[in-house]
């Protein structure tokens, strides 16, 4: 279950359905689209990256699929969730109907979509959640490696620059993992996140005299 249709939405899209998973649902302002079949990821670019369309644009042109403006994305049944739309749009409400519906996996793609009492929730329910300050901080990585490469003079194709980014992804969930392990909350990302953020910045600091 995906919320939002911008980069972040539509590139989680497509990394999930790489991986296997068959992503059913987009929103925007308008309403979210349900596409049970699996979202048609060339017709989603052409809606929103060329014609930036709405997401009834998708629903006319995608047999099967429906338009809901009402209600939220979230009264849809899932496996995972992805929040890739705004700030606080999954709440504490929200959080416990999807695990009603059978969701044990959250990873934040924008910025603190989730609410205090939407984490508390997932934390108590015990599922794996990815806050994201570390789930979405490829963001941030990816600007750190265009600055790499312009440092350098270089350009480097897709598959060596997802690489790098995959590296550096996979090194933030070690962090995180050992972090919260280190501070006896095995499993809790979001303390394992906190924990790693504030070591790493503190390490720095103490470095160069600051503290």
């Amino acid at each position: 279950i995906v919320s939002g249709a911008g980069n972040v939405a539509i590139y989680a899209i497509e990394k999930a359905q790489q991986l296997g998973a068959t992503p059913i649902t987009f929103s925007d302002s308008s309403g979210y689209v349900v596409d049970e079949a699996g979202v048609d990821l060339e017709l989603l670019k052409q809606v929103k990256e060329v014609e930036r369309g709405r997401v009834a644009d998708y629903v006319e042109r995608r047999p099967g699929a429906r338009l809901v403006t009402g209600g939220s994305v979230w009264d849809v049944p899932g496996d995972v969730a992805l929040p890739c739309a705004t700030q606080n749009e999954l709440d504490g409400d929200a959080a416990a109907t999807l695990l009603r519906g059978g969701c044990g996996v959250v990873s934040e793609g924008a910025n603190m979509p989730s609410t205090p009492e939407a984490v508390e929730t997932f934390q108590k329910a015990g599922i794996l959640f990815g806050p994201g300050k570390a789930a979405n901080a490829g963001g941030v990585a990816t600007s750190a490696l265009e600055m790499e490469q312009n440092a350098g003079r270089t350009r480097w194709d897709f598959a060596t620059a997802e690489a790098k980014l995959t590296g550096i992804m996979a090194d933030i969930h070690d962090s995180c993992v050992a972090a919260a392990e280190e501070y006896g909350r095995p499993g809790d990302y979001v303390l394992g996140a906190n924990a790693a953020g504030f070591t790493r910045v503190a390490d720095v600091m103490i470095a160069h005299g600051i503290v």
